[in-house]
């Protein structure tokens, strides 16, 4: 197959229905993006078996819950946005915010998140008129190919012009590397090397960083409820989202009553340094997060590590030799296993986080489980991440939920940290271009050099 021209003929085709789509009303738009989510909704448990079959990854009820979940979530964040014509009007400021697409998109996405990525991706590409084409992990192309096909199929039935939504059938990194050079924006999901050649293409691209997400524990707060949003971070979809908790930063005075009640609810801890060492040596041969690991339940990890684990463990705590480049346990781990540590004061708590952040995850998300807000903030203040997800469990609501108001998403910046276009969620509004109008402003009283350099 000549690579060029199969990636050509996928750029034309998205750009001829991409011009056609431009000319749709709102309402319209907002018809089409809503069965995109709908189609994920209705199909959701035939999806998730899907993916856990493909994949070899994750959970297949925590999928189902996954793909209900983002589909209503974000369809829910963008029902009631402009994203056609005029979308706002600043009298005071004398501008009008008029949107317009940005073309045919690129969606690199994972073997992760192979069922609401490329949704999520595509809801947004569509509520702003424009045109995508997919480009799935190869560990993930069935499911890529079966829902652009659904989704195509439900589209269509609405009037939406063939074409809109493309997949690429048989992805490689040659082919995925020609459709970023070659499209108008790049929305890149998944691992760094990929996020790197996104920002190399010489297009607008966002991508995101590593996770790593550390965990404070602060002194005021109920363990117990505590406990148990950290465990339903750390093991849903068996620890395969991004955003799952990977540490438990624990007061010392408290450490021993928390991780009884870690132990309590399911938790395995483990303490002996040879017994770590055969998880560590498992989760991070030569260094590397080992990819057998990924998205496998205790079970299969604990059988690969030669440990025998009860039925009942629902996650693993182990205790590490340090923090940061002093233990490689330090880094994110995509499964149901986590690192505890002990503090002296809060300065101190923040200091084993941000110096985790500095091995890996830096800018992505951090967690509290606090009543201070004094101390909320100063975690917010000091940590160098895009996020703060407080008494939460962060891998199921750092990418936005009803209780909180992190825009709903699958793609979710690191800012400069993590050498990310952008700090926030992925959103629609990151895939429209905005024409503003400017005109003179009335009755404006304009200072004097003096009062402008007046202090």
């Amino acid at each position: 197959m000549d690579t060029k021209l199969y990636i050509k003929e996928l750029v034309e085709k998205g750009r001829e229905a991409q011009n056609k789509f431009e000319s749709f009303s709102q309402e319209r738009v907002d018809e089409i993006v809503r069965e995109i989510g709908k189609v994920i909704y209705d199909r959701a448990e035939e999806l998730a078996r899907m993916a856990v079959e493909e994949t070899g990854m994750g959970v297949y009820e925590d999928k189902i819950l996954k793909n209900k979940g983002k589909s209503k979530l974000i369809w829910n964040n963008l029902r009631n946005k402009k994203s056609v014509g005029i979308i706002d009007e600043d009298k005071e400021k004398a501008l009008i915010m008029i949107a317009k697409p940005k073309g045919v998109v690129a969606a690199v996405t994972p073997c992760t998140n192979p069922i609401v990525t490329p949704m999520c991706n595509s809801m947004f590409a569509l509520k702003g008129r424009n045109s995508i084409i997919v480009a799935p992990h190869p560990r993930a192309k069935k499911c890529a190919k079966y829902i652009v096909e659904l989704f195509n199929k439900a589209i269509v039935k609405l009037g939406a012009p063939e074409n809109l939504i493309q997949v690429i059938e048989e992805p490689s990194i040659e082919s995925t590397s020609e459709l970023m050079n070659v499209v108008d924006v790049v929305v890149a999901t998944g691992g760094m090397g990929m996020v790197k050649s996104a920002y190399s293409s010489g297009k607008p691209a966002y991508g995101v960083g590593a996770g790593n997400v550390q965990c404070i524990i602060d002194r005021d707060i109920d363990i117990k409820e505590a406990s148990k949003k950290i465990i339903e971070g750390r093991i849903f979809d068996n620890g395969i989202i991004c955003s799952g908790e990977q540490s438990i930063i624990a007061h010392e005075k408290e450490y021993d009553s928390i991780i009884k009640e870690f132990e309590n609810q399911g938790a395995y801890y483990i303490e002996d340094e040879e017994t770590v060492d055969k998880f560590r040596q498992v989760l991070f041969p030569d260094g590397r997060i080992n990819g057998k690991i990924v998205g496998q339940s205790v079970r299969v990890i604990a059988e690969l590590a030669k440990v025998e684990v009860s039925e009942n463990i629902r996650v693993i705590i182990l205790k590490p030799r340090g923090i940061g480049k002093e233990d490689v346990l330090c880094k994110e781990k995509m499964c149901p296993v986590m690192v505890a540590f002990k503090y002296k004061t809060l300065e101190e708590a923040l200091d084993i986080a941000q110096t985790n952040l500095n091995l890996e995850g830096k800018g992505h998300s951090c967690a509290i489980h606090s009543n201070n807000m004094d101390n909320i903030k100063e975690a917010g203040n000091k940590l160098t991440v895009s996020r703060l997800v407080v008494n939460q469990p962060s891998s199921t609501s750092a990418g936005g939920g009803l209780y909180n108001g992190f825009a709903p998403t699958t793609t979710l910046g690191c800012g400069s940290w993590g050498n990310n276009s952008i700090s926030e969620n992925l959103d629609y509004k990151h895939l429209i271009n905005v024409s503003r109008v400017g005109y003179i402003r009335d009755n404006v009283k304009v200072p004097t050099d003096l009062e402008i350099w007046n202090k």
